[in-house]
């Protein structure tokens, strides 16, 4: 019993090693995540829209904090606040609501900002405070408004299959790159970019995300067969864009993850890394659909 502990112990440690990362308790956190990601979509789909708001306000802490820790003075406070709010505003007013909500959040962040100079523990250079101004606006840009086209398309009529489904192809992508990797995985896709991405990770995450995106299209978003190709073939990319760019963001501010609050996962970024853009591309597929 002693020997064969060892040895699952040994196997983890490997698989933990290759992977970057926690498996057992990833799966765990992933396993919780997703029940109550599937109680808010199949049960009452306002649930989604306070589920969404609550990992966008985590999210934003999360890379504010990150930018904070490289040096760039970025209000969390109203950051956090003023962007996840975009997500209910745009679940109840639609596109419109996404895109005034979103500027006045990148404003109000700004002004905060540049209020704070009246203390001169915050007075920096000009070239400083512009780098502040435009990090809160990529917060919002990149987590939050993001985030609110999964909120604007599960606010449609059907549409939580369609969030459902993307969430599954991303989680499908997500699991058979990381599988082909570790087995298979030979040819770095970018090393200076994400050194444990392959070539064969993503043509296993793209064989698996075919076959899950037939199924999907068929069965769940009732669409001919053929539709699950294009799905796949879209999600794979803005997958695969979606982890590269945190990727970048984590490298230039010099940290492993963005964030600690999910073990095995880093933090509630790198757990929807993926599923951010993908929410925009899904959105397009709809409206070509029910057009």
């Amino acid at each position: 019993m002693h020997a064969a502990r060892d040895q699952i112990e040994a196997t983890r440690a490997r698989v933990n090693k290759r992977t970057g990362r926690d498996l057992a308790a990833a799966v765990a956190i992933g396993v919780v995540l997703g029940a109550v990601l599937l109680a808010s979509l199949l049960w009452v789909k306002t649930l989604f829209m306070l589920f969404a708001t609550v990992m966008v306000g985590f999210a934003l802490y999360e890379l504010a904090s990150a930018l904070r820790f490289a040096g760039r003075d970025v209000p969390r406070i109203p950051l956090v606040l003023l962007g996840s709010a975009i997500v209910p505003i745009t679940w109840y007013f639609g596109a419109a609501g996404l895109w005034w909500s979103t500027l006045g959040a990148i404003g109000i962040v700004a002004v905060v900002r540049l209020v704070e100079l009246a203390s001169p523990t915050t007075r920096t250079g000009r070239g400083a405070v512009f780098a502040d101004i435009t990090g809160g606006a990529l917060c919002i840009g990149y987590v939050a408004v993001l985030g609110a086209f999964a909120a604007l398309l599960t606010s449609q009529e059907g549409g939580q299959w369609w969030t459902l489904a993307m969430i599954i192809m991303t989680t499908v992508i997500d699991t058979g790159a990381l599988a082909a990797g570790v087995w298979l995985g030979k040819h770095k896709l970018a090393p200076r970019i994400s050194p444990g991405k392959t070539w064969e990770g993503l043509l296993g995450g793209a064989v698996l995300a075919t076959a899950a995106g037939i199924a999907l299209s068929v069965w769940m978003l009732q669409q001919e067969w053929w539709f699950g190709f294009i799905l796949a073939a879209l999600l794979v990319a803005t997958a695969t864009v979606g982890d590269l760019a945190e990727s970048i963001i984590k490298r230039d501010l010099g940290i492993k993850d963005i964030g600690s609050f999910l073990p095995g996962h880093g933090g509630f970024l790198d757990r929807v890394d993926s599923i951010l853009p993908s929410a925009v591309v899904m959105m397009a597929l709809f409206q070509v659909v029910h057009a």
